[in-house]
C-alpha cells in the first residue's frame, strides 16, 4: 500500500498537567490561545486558530513525563482509516482502532519506534481553517 498522501503537519500536542487552572491561564491569558472545547473539568482543548493544545489534569506526580501524545492532522476523514491500514502494513504498533469522537473528529493512536504516542486525526476546525472541508 502507498502512503495516503501528506499530513497537514504536527499541529497537536497533549500535555499532562498538575497545575491545571494555572496552566490553562498561562496559555489563554498570557499566550492568547482560546478554549476550543472543554469536555469535562479535567480536560481542555486550546487553539490559536491553526493548532490544538490539549491539557489533561493529573493528580499524582508524573513518573514518565508530561507529554501525552503528539498529533498529525489529516484534512479528509476517510484518510484516517487509510493511514491506519498503511501504518499497520508497515508493522507500526497500534494503541487504538480508528474512532469518531463526539465532536466529529476521527482519529487513532499508534507508537513511533521510540514509543512516543502519535495520534493521526481529522479535526473539523483545523480543516475549516485550512479551507479543506469536504
Amino acid at each position: 500500500m502507498e502512503r495516503p498522501g501528506a499530513t497537514n503537519g504536527l499541529r497537536h500536542v497533549a500535555l499532562f498537567v498538575q497545575n491545571f487552572e494555572e496552566t490553562e491561564a498561562f496559555y489563554v491569558d498570557l499566550l492568547g490561545m482560546r478554549v476550543e472545547w472543554r469536555p469535562d473539568e479535567d480536560n481542555v482543548y486550546l487553539t490559536s486558530g491553526n493548532d490544538n493544545l490539549a491539557l489533561h489534569r493529573v493528580k499524582e506526580p508524573l513518573v514518565s513525563g508530561r507529554l501525552d501524545h503528539i498529533g498529525f492532522f489529516v484534512n479528509q476523514i476517510e484518510k484516517i482509516d487509510e493511514w491506519f491500514a498503511y501504518l499497520g502494513e508497515n508493522n507500526i504498533k497500534m494503541f487504538t482502532e480508528p474512532r469518531t469522537h463526539r465532536d466529529g473528529a476521527r482519529s487513532f493512536y499508534c507508537a513511533d519506534p521510540s514509543g512516543t504516542r502519535v495520534q493521526m486525526i481529522y479535526h473539523i476546525p483545523i480543516s475549516v481553517a485550512d479551507g479543506n472541508v469536504e
